[in-house]
Protein backbone atom coordinates (compact mmCIF):
# COMPACT_ATOMS: atom_id res chain seq x y z
CA UNK A 1 0.00 0.00 0.00
CA UNK A 2 2.84 3.00 1.23
CA UNK A 3 4.31 1.75 -2.78
CA UNK A 4 1.73 2.59 -4.37
CA UNK A 5 0.55 5.84 -2.85
CA UNK A 6 4.28 6.64 -3.47
CA UNK A 7 4.01 6.45 -7.01
CA UNK A 8 0.24 8.00 -7.39
CA UNK A 9 1.86 10.76 -5.58
CA UNK A 10 4.78 11.18 -7.92
CA UNK A 11 1.79 11.09 -10.82
CA UNK A 12 -0.23 14.02 -9.13
CA UNK A 13 3.11 16.04 -9.11
CA UNK A 14 4.14 15.43 -12.52
CA UNK A 15 0.81 16.67 -13.95
CA UNK A 16 -0.20 12.99 -15.72
CA UNK A 17 3.38 12.93 -17.37
CA UNK A 18 4.32 8.82 -17.58
CA UNK A 19 7.53 7.73 -16.24
CA UNK A 20 9.74 6.26 -18.51
CA UNK A 21 10.69 3.68 -15.89
CA UNK A 22 7.76 3.04 -13.57
CA UNK A 23 7.14 -0.05 -14.80
CA UNK A 24 8.22 -3.49 -13.67
CA UNK A 25 11.07 -3.81 -15.09
CA UNK A 26 10.76 -7.27 -17.33
CA UNK A 27 12.87 -7.80 -20.43
CA UNK A 28 13.07 -9.05 -23.60
CA UNK A 29 16.37 -8.86 -24.07
CA UNK A 30 18.20 -12.20 -25.21
CA UNK A 31 20.45 -13.10 -22.10
CA UNK A 32 23.81 -12.14 -23.60
CA UNK A 33 22.31 -8.36 -24.48
CA UNK A 34 20.91 -8.28 -21.10
CA UNK A 35 24.16 -8.28 -19.61
CA UNK A 36 24.89 -4.92 -21.29
CA UNK A 37 22.56 -3.06 -19.58
CA UNK A 38 22.78 -0.74 -16.66
CA UNK A 39 23.97 2.57 -16.09
CA UNK A 40 27.90 1.51 -15.33
CA UNK A 41 30.54 2.07 -17.50
CA UNK A 42 30.09 0.55 -20.96
CA UNK A 43 26.30 0.28 -20.54
CA UNK A 44 23.31 1.29 -21.75
CA UNK A 45 20.53 2.17 -20.36
CA UNK A 46 17.46 0.09 -20.80
CA UNK A 47 14.71 2.36 -21.91
CA UNK A 48 17.42 3.63 -24.62
CA UNK A 49 18.17 -0.10 -25.44
CA UNK A 50 14.66 -0.65 -25.71
CA UNK A 51 13.86 1.76 -28.07
CA UNK A 52 16.15 1.38 -30.46
CA UNK A 53 15.57 -2.15 -30.56
CA UNK A 54 11.90 -1.61 -31.12
CA UNK A 55 13.10 0.99 -34.21
CA UNK A 56 14.93 -1.52 -35.64
CA UNK A 57 12.78 -4.42 -35.52
CA UNK A 58 10.62 -2.60 -37.08
CA UNK A 59 12.20 -1.28 -39.95
CA UNK A 60 13.89 -4.71 -40.49
CA UNK A 61 9.94 -6.17 -40.72
CA UNK A 62 8.74 -3.65 -42.99
CA UNK A 63 11.66 -4.25 -45.30
CA UNK A 64 13.71 -1.12 -44.97
CA UNK A 65 16.43 -2.43 -43.63
CA UNK A 66 18.56 -5.25 -43.93
CA UNK A 67 21.69 -5.08 -41.95
CA UNK A 68 22.34 -7.49 -38.89
CA UNK A 69 23.55 -5.07 -36.89
CA UNK A 70 21.93 -0.99 -35.83
CA UNK A 71 22.88 1.69 -33.41
CA UNK A 72 21.66 3.62 -30.41
CA UNK A 73 23.48 6.96 -28.58
CA UNK A 74 22.57 8.10 -25.29
CA UNK A 75 23.20 12.02 -25.08
CA UNK A 76 22.25 12.23 -21.67
CA UNK A 77 25.90 10.76 -20.78
CA UNK A 78 28.28 12.61 -20.79
CA UNK A 79 31.33 12.95 -23.87
CA UNK A 80 34.57 12.35 -22.63
CA UNK A 81 36.58 9.61 -24.76
CA UNK A 82 39.45 9.49 -22.14
CA UNK A 83 37.11 8.89 -19.04
CA UNK A 84 37.24 5.55 -17.37
CA UNK A 85 34.08 6.39 -15.39
CA UNK A 86 31.85 6.75 -18.93
CA UNK A 87 33.01 4.36 -21.20
CA UNK A 88 30.71 5.54 -23.92
CA UNK A 89 27.17 6.64 -24.98
CA UNK A 90 27.52 5.42 -29.21
CA UNK A 91 26.23 1.75 -28.91
CA UNK A 92 26.64 -0.89 -31.92
CA UNK A 93 24.53 -3.86 -31.64
CA UNK A 94 24.74 -6.82 -33.77
CA UNK A 95 22.21 -9.64 -32.02
CA UNK A 96 23.38 -12.13 -34.91
CA UNK A 97 26.96 -12.30 -33.72
CA UNK A 98 26.16 -11.38 -30.39
CA UNK A 99 28.54 -8.20 -30.54
CA UNK A 100 27.88 -4.98 -28.62
CA UNK A 101 30.52 -1.73 -28.22
CA UNK A 102 29.92 1.70 -26.63
CA UNK A 103 31.97 4.35 -28.17
CA UNK A 104 33.08 8.25 -27.32
CA UNK A 105 30.30 10.81 -29.77
CA UNK A 106 30.06 13.66 -29.73
CA UNK A 107 26.89 16.32 -29.15
CA UNK A 108 25.60 19.71 -30.60
CA UNK A 109 27.61 22.72 -29.75
CA UNK A 110 24.23 25.20 -29.83
CA UNK A 111 24.70 28.79 -29.94
CA UNK A 112 24.98 31.92 -27.86
CA UNK A 113 23.41 34.84 -29.78
CA UNK A 114 24.84 37.93 -27.29
CA UNK A 115 21.72 39.88 -25.80
CA UNK A 116 19.03 36.83 -26.84
CA UNK A 117 18.93 33.96 -26.49
CA UNK A 118 21.68 31.38 -24.96
CA UNK A 119 21.11 27.51 -25.84
CA UNK A 120 24.49 26.46 -26.31
CA UNK A 121 26.23 23.44 -24.72
CA UNK A 122 29.60 22.42 -22.89
CA UNK A 123 31.88 20.43 -23.84
CA UNK A 124 30.92 17.30 -21.37
CA UNK A 125 27.39 17.50 -20.98
CA UNK A 126 24.49 18.31 -23.07
CA UNK A 127 21.68 20.66 -21.08
CA UNK A 128 19.62 21.74 -24.81
CA UNK A 129 18.38 20.03 -27.46
CA UNK A 130 16.11 21.07 -30.78
CA UNK A 131 15.51 20.31 -34.28
CA UNK A 132 15.54 24.14 -35.83
CA UNK A 133 17.86 24.78 -38.50
CA UNK A 134 21.26 26.22 -37.89
CA UNK A 135 20.69 25.97 -34.32
CA UNK A 136 23.97 23.29 -33.85
CA UNK A 137 21.90 21.31 -31.54
CA UNK A 138 21.32 17.45 -31.24
CA UNK A 139 17.63 16.37 -32.00
CA UNK A 140 16.54 12.47 -30.34
CA UNK A 141 14.28 10.02 -32.22
CA UNK A 142 14.66 7.95 -34.76
CA UNK A 143 16.24 7.88 -37.75
CA UNK A 144 17.98 5.38 -40.65
CA UNK A 145 21.30 6.02 -41.92
CA UNK A 146 21.58 6.60 -46.02
CA UNK A 147 24.40 7.54 -48.23
CA UNK A 148 27.90 8.56 -47.60
CA UNK A 149 29.50 11.37 -49.35
CA UNK A 150 33.70 12.28 -49.22
CA UNK A 151 34.90 15.21 -49.47
CA UNK A 152 38.15 17.03 -49.38
CA UNK A 153 38.78 18.60 -46.59
CA UNK A 154 42.55 19.92 -47.08
CA UNK A 155 46.38 19.06 -46.71
CA UNK A 156 48.38 18.72 -43.55
CA UNK A 157 51.99 17.71 -42.39
CA UNK A 158 51.64 13.60 -41.25
CA UNK A 159 54.58 11.88 -39.57
CA UNK A 160 57.94 11.64 -41.53
CA UNK A 161 57.07 15.62 -42.69
CA UNK A 162 55.34 14.63 -45.46
CA UNK A 163 51.88 16.00 -46.72
CA UNK A 164 48.72 13.77 -46.63
CA UNK A 165 45.60 14.51 -48.27
CA UNK A 166 42.36 14.75 -45.53
CA UNK A 167 38.95 13.07 -46.88
CA UNK A 168 36.27 12.97 -44.27
CA UNK A 169 33.08 11.22 -44.92
CA UNK A 170 29.82 11.69 -44.30
CA UNK A 171 26.75 9.68 -43.31
CA UNK A 172 23.87 11.42 -43.68
CA UNK A 173 20.56 10.68 -41.72
CA UNK A 174 17.05 10.81 -42.81
CA UNK A 175 14.35 11.22 -40.20
CA UNK A 176 11.28 11.17 -38.50
CA UNK A 177 8.85 13.75 -36.12
CA UNK A 178 11.35 15.63 -34.87
CA UNK A 179 14.09 14.22 -36.22
CA UNK A 180 11.88 14.84 -39.48
CA UNK A 181 14.49 17.85 -40.66
CA UNK A 182 17.93 16.25 -40.92
CA UNK A 183 18.40 16.26 -44.10
CA UNK A 184 17.78 20.00 -44.72
CA UNK A 185 19.48 20.18 -41.74
CA UNK A 186 22.48 17.98 -42.61
CA UNK A 187 22.28 15.99 -39.94
CA UNK A 188 24.23 13.04 -39.83
CA UNK A 189 27.61 11.07 -38.86
CA UNK A 190 31.19 11.66 -39.22
CA UNK A 191 34.60 12.00 -37.79
CA UNK A 192 35.90 14.43 -35.22
CA UNK A 193 38.73 15.96 -37.34
CA UNK A 194 39.23 18.47 -39.38
CA UNK A 195 42.42 20.39 -40.90
CA UNK A 196 42.86 23.75 -39.18
CA UNK A 197 43.82 25.88 -42.45
CA UNK A 198 46.61 27.88 -41.16
CA UNK A 199 48.07 29.01 -44.86
CA UNK A 200 46.82 28.51 -48.36
CA UNK A 201 49.69 26.32 -50.39
CA UNK A 202 50.97 26.55 -53.71
CA UNK A 203 50.30 23.35 -55.47
CA UNK A 204 49.19 23.44 -59.24
CA UNK A 205 49.47 20.13 -59.64
CA UNK A 206 47.13 18.90 -56.99
CA UNK A 207 43.26 17.83 -58.07
CA UNK A 208 41.85 19.63 -55.23
CA UNK A 209 44.10 23.16 -55.92
CA UNK A 210 41.11 26.22 -56.54
CA UNK A 211 41.66 27.96 -59.50
CA UNK A 212 44.84 29.49 -58.79
CA UNK A 213 46.27 26.57 -57.72
CA UNK A 214 46.44 26.53 -54.16
CA UNK A 215 45.22 24.18 -51.65
CA UNK A 216 44.62 24.95 -48.00
CA UNK A 217 47.32 23.52 -45.62
CA UNK A 218 47.14 22.86 -41.90
CA UNK A 219 46.96 21.11 -38.94
CA UNK A 220 44.92 17.71 -38.87
CA UNK A 221 43.12 18.31 -35.36
CA UNK A 222 40.77 15.46 -33.61
CA UNK A 223 38.21 16.86 -31.58
CA UNK A 224 36.64 13.80 -30.10
CA UNK A 225 36.24 15.25 -27.08
CA UNK A 226 34.30 18.40 -28.28
CA UNK A 227 30.94 19.07 -29.95
CA UNK A 228 29.81 19.27 -33.54
CA UNK A 229 26.94 21.37 -35.51
CA UNK A 230 24.17 19.14 -34.50
CA UNK A 231 25.87 15.65 -35.73
CA UNK A 232 26.97 12.16 -33.95
CA UNK A 233 30.75 12.84 -34.66
CA UNK A 234 33.11 9.94 -33.48
CA UNK A 235 37.15 9.13 -33.29
CA UNK A 236 38.94 9.15 -37.26
CA UNK A 237 38.96 5.31 -36.37
CA UNK A 238 35.83 4.78 -35.02
CA UNK A 239 34.02 6.94 -37.58
CA UNK A 240 36.42 4.97 -40.20
CA UNK A 241 33.92 1.46 -38.95
CA UNK A 242 30.63 2.86 -38.64
CA UNK A 243 30.78 4.16 -41.97
CA UNK A 244 32.34 0.50 -43.40
CA UNK A 245 29.21 -1.05 -41.61
CA UNK A 246 26.88 1.04 -43.29
CA UNK A 247 27.70 1.47 -46.74
CA UNK A 248 25.10 0.64 -49.35
CA UNK A 249 23.72 -0.93 -46.29
CA UNK A 250 21.57 1.17 -44.23
CA UNK A 251 20.51 0.25 -40.68
CA UNK A 252 18.57 2.26 -37.84
CA UNK A 253 19.82 4.69 -35.44
CA UNK A 254 17.83 5.68 -32.47
CA UNK A 255 19.20 8.84 -30.11
CA UNK A 256 17.81 9.44 -26.31
CA UNK A 257 16.02 11.75 -25.13
CA UNK A 258 13.05 12.84 -27.52
CA UNK A 259 11.64 15.91 -26.69
CA UNK A 260 8.61 14.74 -24.56
CA UNK A 261 11.67 12.90 -21.98
CA UNK A 262 12.90 16.05 -21.83
CA UNK A 263 10.01 17.73 -21.11
CA UNK A 264 8.93 15.34 -18.58
CA UNK A 265 12.38 15.80 -17.10
CA UNK A 266 11.85 19.79 -16.87
CA UNK A 267 8.68 18.38 -15.15
CA UNK A 268 10.26 16.53 -12.50
CA UNK A 269 13.04 19.13 -11.97
CA UNK A 270 10.23 21.91 -11.47
CA UNK A 271 8.41 19.28 -9.04
CA UNK A 272 11.90 19.72 -6.91
CA UNK A 273 12.12 15.62 -8.13
CA UNK A 274 15.50 14.15 -9.80
CA UNK A 275 14.48 11.82 -12.67
CA UNK A 276 14.64 9.08 -10.85
CA UNK A 277 12.69 9.96 -8.09
CA UNK A 278 9.82 10.94 -10.60
CA UNK A 279 10.64 6.87 -12.50
CA UNK A 280 12.60 9.08 -15.57
CA UNK A 281 15.57 8.53 -16.95
CA UNK A 282 18.53 10.70 -17.00
CA UNK A 283 22.23 10.33 -16.59
CA UNK A 284 22.89 11.63 -13.08
CA UNK A 285 26.36 12.43 -13.77
CA UNK A 286 25.18 15.21 -16.35
CA UNK A 287 21.97 15.92 -14.29
CA UNK A 288 24.15 16.75 -11.57
CA UNK A 289 25.67 19.14 -14.22
CA UNK A 290 22.63 20.43 -16.36
CA UNK A 291 19.98 20.26 -13.71
CA UNK A 292 17.34 21.27 -16.44
CA UNK A 293 17.71 20.36 -20.02
CA UNK A 294 15.58 21.88 -22.47
CA UNK A 295 14.00 21.26 -25.58
CA UNK A 296 14.14 24.05 -28.39
CA UNK A 297 11.54 23.57 -31.35
CA UNK A 298 11.91 25.07 -34.83
CA UNK A 299 9.13 26.80 -34.45
CA UNK A 300 10.51 28.43 -31.32
CA UNK A 301 13.90 28.86 -32.26
CA UNK A 302 13.97 28.96 -36.23
CA UNK A 303 12.25 32.99 -35.93
CA UNK A 304 14.92 34.01 -33.49
CA UNK A 305 17.38 32.63 -35.14
CA UNK A 306 16.30 34.44 -38.09
CA UNK A 307 16.07 38.00 -36.90
CA UNK A 308 19.20 37.38 -35.45
CA UNK A 309 20.46 36.57 -38.64
CA UNK A 310 18.74 39.60 -40.46
CA UNK A 311 19.81 41.73 -37.81
CA UNK A 312 23.42 40.54 -37.22
CA UNK A 313 24.43 39.95 -41.14
CA UNK A 314 27.98 37.95 -41.58
CA UNK A 315 31.12 40.46 -42.14
CA UNK A 316 33.13 39.68 -44.97
CA UNK A 317 35.46 36.78 -44.61
CA UNK A 318 39.23 37.55 -44.72
CA UNK A 319 41.24 35.05 -47.44
CA UNK A 320 43.49 32.87 -46.02
CA UNK A 321 47.40 34.28 -45.71
CA UNK A 322 49.92 32.72 -48.67
CA UNK A 323 51.87 30.05 -46.80
CA UNK A 324 55.49 31.20 -46.47
CA UNK A 325 57.93 29.20 -48.68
Amino acid sequence: MLKTTAVCTVAALLGGVTPVLAAPQQTSFPAWLDAHVGLGPGQVARPVLKRARALYQQRVANGQVRNPCYFAMDATKPNDPGSETSGGRFYIICEASQSFRAIASGHGSGTKLPGIVDYSNGRECARNFGNAMDSNLTTGGSYVTSEIKTSFKGIYRSSGAKNAVFMRSFLQFDGEGDTANARPRVIGGHAAAKVAAVCMMKAPASPYANRDGYVPFGKLVNYAGGRSNGCTSWSPTDADQVMAMVKDNPTTLYIYPESSDIAAVAKAAAAHMTPAQAGLYWNDQCYQKISTPKFWSKSVLEPIIAKYKADNPPKPGKPLPVCAP
